[in-house]
């Protein structure tokens, strides 16, 4: 049931991200919206997933990386819709779309699966604490990027006085700046949260604050990068294009520190 699921989500997600990709070429407005609602009925999916999951006699933990992920794809696209219900940013649909796709897909190749035991005892709360905010603030972090990658190409097509392909509309520099900071704003506090239960679920099962593994010492190396771009960005008032490459590379060495260090581990 819970692979099956995942398998429809990530179809709905993949179908959203065509349906939105050919309404932004052929400026269809009507193919534009049905992308969202494509998008809102995965997501809708999506949380039927995790219900199921939460509900099955013996389900993998949320720290095994196929739930993780396919967490972090759900509540980057419940951010997005967030988004989308304060501004015209129907356009994103084409990025956020095939990343939640890349996440469900994934998700359903590797569930069921765990080489982790149940959590039990006083330390069973942080670990699943820790996955809920850390995929929260990667989720949010990755719309920031998506957003940034969306900024740049569209300022470089305005320096370059380039027609827009194909009818082609996408939201303004301005909206792209908000999404932005906006994300950024609450990607980056979720973060920390991740990182201080990460060390209370590492306290609780080793007695320390830190042991010097790679995956937590790249998460900390990521946190302190990240730090130092929303002070750039909120504090020595950093431009929107340099905010943006900022996002871009801030979140893939983040994605390579949380989940490429995993994986190559």
């Amino acid at each position: 049931m819970i692979v099956a699921l995942h398998q429809l989500t990530a179809a709905f997600y993949l179908a959203a991200g065509l349906l939105a990709g050919v309404g932004l070429v052929l400026a269809r407005p009507a193919l534009s919206r049905a992308s969202v609602a494509v998008l809102v009925a995965g997501a809708a999916l999506h949380g039927v997933a995790f219900v199921a999951f939460h509900l099955a006699s013996e389900p993998p933990p949320l720290t095994d990386l196929p739930a993780s992920v396919s967490l972090m794809a759900w509540l980057g696209v419940l951010f997005y819709l967030s988004l989308l219900m304060r501004s015209r940013l129907t356009a994103l649909v084409v990025g956020v779309a095939p990343m939640a796709f890349l996440g469900a897909f994934f998700a359903a190749l590797r569930l069921p699966h765990s080489e982790h035991a149940p959590f039990v005892g006083a330390a069973s709360s942080w670990p699943h604490a820790h996955i809920l905010l850390a995929s929260g603030g990667l989720a949010s972090l990755a719309v920031a990027s998506l957003a940034g990658i969306v900024f740049l190409a569209e300022d470089h097509r305005l320096k370059a006085k380039r027609p827009m392909p194909g009818r082609l509309r996408l939201p303004s520099l301005e909206a792209l700046d908000r999404v932005n900071a906006v994300a950024l704003v609450v990607g980056f506090p979720l973060l920390t949260l991740g990182v201080l239960t990460g060390m209370m679920w590492v306290e609780g099962t080793s007695g320390r604050l830190w042991t010097g593994g790679a995956h937590e010492s790249w998460s900390l190396v990521a946190w302190a990068i990240y730090g130092v771009l929303v002070t750039a960005r909120f504090r020595a008032h950093q431009g929107a294009r340099q905010a943006a490459i900022a996002a871009v590379a801030g979140f893939a060495f983040l994605l390579f520190a949380v989940i490429g260090v995993g994986l190559l581990t």
